[in-house]
């Protein structure tokens, strides 16, 4: 079984726009497709810097004197390429979401196919796992992760029952959470609800949004001028943070005007998204949701 089917590998890659001696930095390494197909790119004086906190992904590291694996979550970019002696790079490459092998190992928890424990840590090492999320929750809390997360409508009624199942039994697995929350899990909408509620969890387990937030801001520091940014989302709630501050550096509202009416923002998108074709889909169909973007910093 591969680790990963990478997403759009040459579209990512060539928004790069791959320099042979330059820094790259893979944010997201996995199965470590993007990084090889930039490694390909690379002449001997080049560079590879890959950060992946899931320690699963740790064993494909790459045996080659330009690549560095960092065992980190790359909400820290900034923090590790300084330790490692990178002030600045040419290109950074995210390719965001659950990979194929997180989603095919039961035991992860990131698959709503599996009977599995309430788990969904993209760091293993982390004691804060969907069991602390579902168990421990105040009914408040629970409704705002399903609500912003999840994008449920429902997701009032769903705090609720919870909370009143966990009263009588604490619930340990997906199947416990499945029976809980069977009322609101029509026959013709299952897996798509399902799969709102298993992403509502999953983004609050990882600190996915806040995470990326600090990435993207953190990108800019360390990013030379006209250094390019190539970023693949999976959903509308990644996307849009990716797209607002790749168009005017701010997650929220607008950039301020200067006194002549001009705005500054840090970086310039290139080009318009784009997303897979009917024949990448096909092959891969994890990649139907996925919208790649690429800016560079002016």
């Amino acid at each position: 079984m591969e680790y990963h089917n990478p997403v759009l590998l040459k579209e990512t890659v060539d928004g790069l726009n791959i320099q042979p001696d330059g820094v790259y930095v893979d944010v997201t390494f996995g199965g470590g497709g993007h990084s090889r197909e930039i490694l390909s790119r690379l002449g001997n004086k080049g560079r590879l810097i890959a950060f992946d906190q899931d320690k699963d992904a740790i064993k494909n590291a790459i045996d080659d004197p330009r690549f560095l694996l960092i065992h980190e979550n790359f909400r820290f970019i900034k923090r590790f390429l300084r330790f490692h002696g990178y002030r600045e790079v040419d290109g950074i490459l995210g390719d965001f979401g659950v990979s194929s092998h997180q989603f095919d190992e039961a035991d992860r928890g990131f698959s709503t196919r599996f009977q599995a424990d309430l788990d969904m840590r993209m760091n293993q090492e982390s004691p804060f796992s969907a069991y602390d999320v579902i168990n421990k929750y105040e009914e408040s809390q629970l409704k705002s992760v399903l609500s912003q997360y999840g994008e449920l409508r429902a997701s009032a009624g769903m705090a609720r029952i919870i909370c009143e199942e966990r009263k009588h039994q604490e619930i340990i697995t997906s199947d416990q959470l499945k029976a809980a929350l069977g009322r609101f899990l029509p026959k013709h909408r299952e897996n798509k609800i399902l799969a709102q509620i298993y992403q509502a969890i999953r983004i609050e387990v990882n600190q996915e949004l806040d995470a990326l937030k600090e990435f993207l801001q953190q990108s800019v520091e360390v990013l030379k001028p006209q250094g390019r940014l190539s970023l693949i989302s999976y959903h509308s709630l990644e996307d849009r943070l990716v797209k607002r501050f790749m168009r005017n550096g701010l997650f929220e509202g607008e950039p301020e005007k200067d006194v002549f009416g001009r705005v500054e923002v840090p970086m310039k998108p290139v080009g318009k998204f784009i997303i897979p074709s009917e024949k990448e889909i096909k092959l891969n169909n994890r990649a139907r949701s996925a919208k790649l973007r690429v800016a560079k910093k002016i």
